[in-house]
């Protein structure tokens, strides 16, 4: 019943600004306890966590891209949106919403959206 939907462009070009959108549907991105979040994985590496909003609108991101980063919602639209800026060839890859379960025993990434490629080419 809990679906989360990529949306954006699939190719940006250096220097420009990516902005990708999740929708969320069966649950309210404010319900408590959760956060929502971006993960991506670029091509021959491994899973790289990007930061989330939580369920009271704070934020919270990986230093290694924190300079670069905003998440933000609009939560009459239950979608929340990444933006990263100044993005070069190193952020290629596939990006995926997830939801993250903030249980304070184990953390776990529990929905998924099905992912969507983003290349960075001129």
């Amino acid at each position: 019943q809990v679906t989360l939907q990529e949306s954006g462009p699939g190719l940006v070009k250096p220097s420009q600004t990516l902005s990708l959108t999740c929708t969320v549907s069966g649950v309210s991105i404010r319900t408590k306890p959760y956060f929502w979040g971006w993960i991506r994985q670029a091509p021959g590496k491994g899973l790289e966590w990007i930061g989330v909003i939580t369920y009271s609108d704070s934020t919270y991101y990986n230093p290694s891209l924190r300079s670069r980063i905003s998440i933000s919602r609009d939560t009459s639209k239950n979608q929340f949106t990444l933006q990263l800026n100044s993005v070069a060839p190193e952020d290629t890859a596939v990006y995926y919403c997830v939801r993250d379960n903030n249980d304070g025993r184990y953390t776990a990434y529990d929905y998924w959206g099905q992912g969507t490629q983003v290349t960075v080419s001129s």
